[in-house]
């Protein structure tokens, strides 16, 4: 029995139940073929219908087959295509109106999915009802562009519908048993999940609609989130959506959805703990309230860049009226650093984000920042603020960063900092006082700060730094006098230096100028093998310190060589350490050229104590 491509599908549903009509007693097996059928997102192609209709007890059997293509709107790639076919092993008819499809399988190049089915259909008091059951077991699908898979899920679904007037009033639930599921970006590993909703479907009026009444997200671990929606179907948009979750479980919940969709930033690689309950509505499509309220949550960054622990946050926010967030934190720390307790306060108004001030307590200081300002505009962030570092003490800062230990204190003034489009820039010097001396950076710029691969520039101007608490510091060998320094053109590229022009020097000015024969080895190390004091060894036995005039040394960073000299030249090479009175001693160096992965290695060894140059 054969029908022409142009046949309404409908006739399929004809056949269908002739096949289980009286009068189709004598028919052993019906075969119907579409040539095609057409709609806006796909054709079906090469349809085939075949009933089996074997004598009783058998159970008639249905095979279907036909070759799918799905039209790509954009026409950015080819249509895809792809072969299917289904089949029930065994179709039942219980009672009137209840039909079962027994042992059904769904078929296709990366689909396989054993099915049952069962679908009743019933007239009450002039009221169509519908009910169907359908259970998936051991289903596996994947697909060619590897963005969505799935291996041995099992599932229940359930549905339940009568009409009233045009409206068909429905409740279904998806029990989601078994199996795991890839759908990019999101990995579930394990079912025991379930979703519920009831609602209404309108698809006579002149405004078509789908509205969820009442749904609700079970997660396993992680808890409910519950909801209600309205969906326009003349254009497939939400027009209405109102979100309620409580007590979530922050701890399942990060690697289950937040972790996906912060994959490129640097929140990608988080623990979190505590519980957080989240509100969220949507009018016309657009968001127009939410607000998340935190409960002794833990952040940890496992990269080690910061963590804050026992945050209780309230974060309003409103469409049409500004908003107050509060939130503190019991401790934490950044880079390392400790954090103190602290409570913050801003003001959310729509897209923006503004705060007179905020107080971090640093180790035995304070971090303080001022005239605080984010917006999201244009789908980018753009902030700017001001910082200022009340004096810590060096010794609990260098422990922190296990550094070599440093005394003293140290302080910040950081002026107007702008981020913007990806690019933060500095209107003014930022200021240290460290090492009984003053650092300033000046014309600093950043591009992708928060990145995978942050760039910097700036210029570094150092002066009159403590050569005795510097050289202690790293073990250097004992040095008094005043250091300074200029980094010029300096140029980071995932914090690694690629360019700059340094320049360290004796201070001008009068004061003790004392050299260790130790530091005389270190900075002979740093020119090179051979680099020595133009003094006879017999000297240095007796002297364990020497008197200098002024010492200095230079690099000039490019291609990842450094070109070296010193406070002047000479035919051999260049001097950095030039001696005066008695005892003194001159240090030269040799090497011009030095790779800066080999200057690195050398100064490494200084500060490991391995260095033992030849002194001449």
């Amino acid at each position: 029995m054969r029908f022409c491509p142009h046949r309404s599908p409908l006739f399929l549903l004809l056949f269908f139940l002739l096949a289980f009509s009286s009068a189709a007693n004598a028919v052993s097996a019906i075969h119907v073929q579409v040539g095609a059928i057409n709609s806006p997102g796909f054709t079906a192609n090469k349809l085939a219908l075949d009933f089996a209709l074997p004598a009783q007890p058998s159970h008639p059997q249905l095979n279907f087959q036909t070759q799918l293509v799905w039209h790509d709107k954009t026409a950015a790639k080819e249509n895809s295509r792809m072969a299917l076919q289904l089949s029930c092993a065994a179709i039942t008819n219980p009672q009137v109106g209840n039909w079962r499809c027994e042992r059904g399988l769904l078929n296709a190049e990366r689909i396989k999915a054993p099915f049952s089915l069962s679908f009743t259909t019933k007239n009450l008091n002039g009221q169509p009802q519908i009910s169907a059951e359908l259970s998936l077991l051991d289903v596996n699908f994947s697909d060619a562009e590897g963005l969505h898979a799935g291996e041995k899920v099992a599932a229940k679904l359930s549905l339940n519908a009568f009409q009233q007037s045009r409206i068909w009033h429905w409740q279904s639930l998806l029990d989601w048993q078994a199996g795991e599921v890839f759908w990019q970006p999101f990995y579930f590993a394990t079912g025991g999940h379930q979703f519920k909703a009831n609602g209404q479907l309108d698809v006579l009026s002149a405004q078509p609609s789908l509205t969820l009444d009442n749904a609700e997200l079970q997660l396993k671990d992680v808890g409910a989130i519950q909801g209600n929606a309205r969906v326009s179907l003349s254009d497939n948009t939400l027009q209405t959506l109102n979100i309620n979750a409580d007590n979530l479980q922050l701890a399942p919940l990060y690697p289950l959805l937040l972790k996906p969709l912060l994959d490129k930033t640097m929140l990608n690689n988080l623990e979190m703990a505590g519980r957080a309950n989240f509100k969220a509505t949507l009018h016309n499509g657009k968001p127009s309230a939410f607000e998340l309220d935190l409960q002794g949550a833990d952040v940890e960054d496992k990269n080690g860049r910061f963590a804050l622990y026992k945050i209780n946050a309230s974060i309003p926010w409103a469409y049409d009226e500004s908003r107050t967030i509060k939130a503190s934190y019991q401790g934490g720390h950044l880079l390392r650093l400790p954090l103190g307790a602290a409570n913050l306060s801003a003001e959310l108004n729509r897209y923006a984000l503004t705060a007179l001030s905020l107080k971090l307590p640093i180790l035995d200081g304070a971090l303080d920042l001022s005239e605080v300002s984010a917006a999201w505009i244009d789908q980018q962030w753009h902030w700017h603020l001001r910082a200022n570092l009340s004096p810590i003490a060096m010794s609990d800062f260098s422990q922190a960063l296990a550094w070599p230990r440093m005394e003293g204190k140290v302080a910040a003034s950081i002026p107007l900092v702008t981020y913007s489009a990806g690019q933060l820039s500095t209107d003014g010097d930022v200021q240290f006082q460290v090492f009984n001396g003053d650092i300033t950076i000046s014309k600093l710029a950043m591009q992708t700060p928060l990145g995978l691969a942050p760039r910097l520039s700036a210029n570094m101007q150092m002066r009159h730094l403590d050569l005795g608490d510097l050289t202690r510091t790293f073990s250097f060998g004992a040095i008094e006098g005043k250091l300074d320094g200029d980094v010029n053109n300096l140029q980071l590229v995932n914090w690694k230096p690629t360019r700059f022009d340094a320049v360290f020097k004796s201070s001008d000015g009068s004061y003790p100028k004392k050299i260790s024969q130790r530091a005389v080895e270190n900075i002979s190390s740093l020119g090179g093998a051979g680099a020595a004091a133009a003094v006879q060894r017999s000297f240095l036995r007796f002297f364990k310190q020497f008197n200098y005039a002024k010492l200095g040394l230079s690099c000039q960073l490019r291609n990842d060589i450094c070109a070296m000299d010193g406070i002047e030249s000479t035919p051999q090479g260049y001097v950095i350490v030039k001696g005066s009175g008695v005892p003194a001693i001159t240090v030269l160096g040799y090497n011009r050229n030095v790779g800066w992965a080999e200057l690195l290695t050398r100064i490494e060894r200084i500060t490991d104590s391995n260095a033992k140059p030849v002194i001449k």
